[in-house]
């Protein structure tokens, strides 16, 4: 199977209501592209869309580079694991695993021994006799994404595979996904999450969705270390979002600028596109907030500490700005209302102006989908009715 996913402008749409406005974006052949968003950002569309149990209004969908737009899903050659297992109650895991390939009319001699290499790649072998009501819910995830490793897709779609995973067994399941990436290299994967962790932990690129439209796309270190705009660094990771007004740019050969925040002026290294006089956000990590005197030093007092094991989060109040500080755990635990200095490095804080465009491939473009395509009673429908009505 060829490998690789292309969106095209794709717009997808429900009457007048657009849930995913002129996509453009490319997952190159083996990479692991993370779709990451909140509830209703149009990227379990999108995966739908590749699928084909959504039709565009507008746009192409090319797998392989072939044009698969119009195409039924059973003929697109994909592979597809959603939260809810999907399993067979009444087959045992062998057959579960088998029902693709019987789909596809494989050989029956070559059945077995298809089965028996996708669940020994998801450390099933052992559980091929038994039904899924004798599994937990990680072995039934695993039996999900056996069954699509053994059609041999060329294109892997997860759509929040982990969600209904206690965090113990989520842990354990990124793991074993990253390391699947690691035995199918050729494979392209399309991971829909809403959780960062997800995300930042297996994505080779992740592309950031909200209301319908693609904001932000970059490896995860880009990301989180130099976002782009201000939901991308407050929903890739934990961030400090502080309003700021510029007073001069281009200060040193690094092209920084000096701010003003909260009446103290500070130094930010990450300023490009910034003008002086400007209104803008300053972006800084809260692991990256040090405690004591030292560059770009902000006071003032705490009002809140959350111990978290092996960190303290810090709030303290900064002229009525809260400002967030993670911290190796504290001997001692600072009282509410102690003064506090905090400091930052310039290198460590990235500037977010407002007329900052969200760059790399695949950047949003204008709305304007056509209406979607509707039933004969005009109630607006997906392609495979089984499949519902998108809602992320």
């Amino acid at each position: 199977m060829t490998s690789g996913i292309r969106f095209e402008g794709v717009s997808v749409a429900y009457g007048g209501n657009t849930v995913l406005d002129s996509l453009d974006l490319t997952v190159e052949p083996g990479e692991v592209m993370a779709l990451l968003g909140p509830s209703g950002s149009g990227k379990t569309t999108a995966l739908r869309a590749v699928a084909g149990f959504v039709r565009p209004v507008a746009g192409r969908v090319l797998i392989g580079g072939r044009d698969v737009t119009l195409l039924p899903p059973h003929r697109r050659g994909v592979g597809m694991v959603v939260q809810q297992y999907a399993l067979f109650p009444h087959m045992r895991v062998e057959d579960n695993v088998a029902f693709g390939l019987r789909a596809q009319k494989v050989p029956r001699s070559e059945i077995p021994r298809r089965v028996a290499e996708a669940l020994g790649m998801t450390g099933m072998a052992a559980y091929a006799t038994r039904y899924p009501r004798e599994l937990s819910g990680g072995q039934q995830q695993r039996v999900a994404i056996a069954r699509a490793l053994a059609i041999r897709p060329g294109v892997l779609l997860l759509d929040e595979p982990l969600s209904a995973l206690d965090a113990q067994l989520r842990s354990g399941m990124l793991a074993e996904l990253a390391r699947l990436h690691r035995e199918l290299p050729d494979v392209s994967i399309l991971y829909v999450t809403h959780d960062q962790v997800e995300a930042l932990t297996l994505a080779d690129r992740i592309a950031v969705m909200d209301r319908a439209r693609l904001q932000d796309c970059g490896t995860p270190q880009e990301l989180y270390r130099r976002p782009r705009t201000e939901f991308t660094a407050s929903f890739v990771g934990n961030a400090n979002l502080l309003p700021v007004t510029v007073r001069s740019t281009g200060t040193g050969s690094d092209g920084g600028a000096v701010v003003s925040f909260a009446g103290t002026e500070v130094t930010v290294t990450g300023a490009d596109g910034a003008a002086d006089g400007a209104t803008a956000t300053l972006c800084v990590r809260p692991h990256l907030v040090g405690l004591g005197e030292g560059p770009n030093a902000l006071r003032g007092r705490i009002t809140e500490v959350q111990w978290r094991g092996s960190t303290h989060r810090l709030l303290v109040d900064v002229d009525g700005h809260t400002v967030k500080a993670d911290v190796r755990e504290l001997r001692e635990t600072p009282a509410l209302g102690d003064a506090m200095t905090l400091h930052f490095a310039a290198d460590d804080a990235v500037l977010l102006t407002a007329g900052m465009a969200p760059g790399g491939t695949g950047a949003g473009v204008p709305s304007g989908a056509a209406p979607g395509t509707a039933a004969p009673d005009g109630t607006p429908v997906p392609v495979n009715a089984a499949a519902g009505a998108s809602d992320g």
